[in-house]
């Protein structure tokens, strides 16, 4: 276990509330469950538990007040219930990524959705299952997942970021350039600071024959990172006089360095 994140374990906050007015108004206590880590900054990252006893949606840092105040634990939670679910669904998705890599799109798509019954929110299910559909070219399921994950805030966190990117680079490959377009847009919202996002959402709208926004991104890559040198390599191209008749081939034109470099 990390020192910098400790799991606290399973934590219950208790709220009361009043329904009705007057004479007839009764009160009742709504109880639910959290995913508890400390953060080093003696922060609290707290995050719902779902019906299957797995963290999921989206997660709140609270102070120490914050959280000594409301929140309980509760013993034995964790290590009885969220923990085998929690192996389960990590095995499930090691052998879904595991037969992705293989090629064994049946047998990864089968796991997925396994993973997903757990946890409907799971980020790498989702993303991963989007890659199956991406690459089996099913434009419907494809679709299904992507207005899924679109909705998911924790799909665009920085922890997620090179599944993210990765998947928004199979949307582009496989001649998804609406979808990847939607994709990044909903990503840079998230990342505005992220060159390497700006600089693949250029390549979508390049290839959807965007020019004016393709550019417009290079350029924000650039201002992000001046020494950007495939952004710069890029701007070149499209100012030359084949730019709008002759698409740059794989060799002139790369996807985003660093950790969201692609093939």
């Amino acid at each position: 276990m990390s020192d910098q994140f400790r799991i606290l374990g399973i934590y219950s906050l208790t709220r009361s509330t009043e329904v009705g007015v007057g004479g007839t108004a009764k009160g009742y206590e709504q109880k639910t469950y959290w995913f508890v880590r400390r953060l080093p900054d003696d922060s609290y990252e707290v995050q719902p538990i779902n019906a299957n006893h797995l963290p999921s949606g989206i997660k709140r840092i609270l102070s120490k007040g914050e959280f000594l105040a409301g929140y309980a634990p509760e013993p034995g939670y964790y290590e009885k219930k969220t923990l085998p679910l929690v192996q389960s669904l990590k095995k499930k998705l090691t052998q879904g990524e595991e037969a992705l890599c293989a090629g064994n799109l049946n047998d990864a798509e089968k796991l997925f959705c396994k993973a997903l019954l757990l946890d409907e929110d799971n980020p790498t299910a989702n993303m991963a299952l989007g890659e199956v559909y991406c690459r089996r070219q099913e434009h419907k399921r494809l679709e299904a997942v992507l207005r899924r994950i679109l909705n998911l805030d924790e799909v665009f966190k920085e922890e997620q970021r090179h599944i993210f990117n990765s998947f928004g680079i199979s949307l582009r490959k496989e001649k998804y350039f609406a979808e990847a377009i939607r994709y990044y847009r909903r990503a840079i919202e998230f990342n505005p600071t992220d060159e390497n996002l700006h600089f693949n959402a250029a390549r979508a709208y390049f290839e959807a024959g965007e020019l004016t926004l393709c550019v417009e991104h290079l350029e924000q890559a650039l201002q992000l990172r001046p020494d950007f040198a495939e952004a710069a390599e890029f701007l070149r191209y499209l100012d030359s006089s084949s730019a709008v008749t002759d698409a740059p081939s794989a060799t002139a034109v790369t996807d985003g360095a660093g950790p969201h470099r692609g093939e």
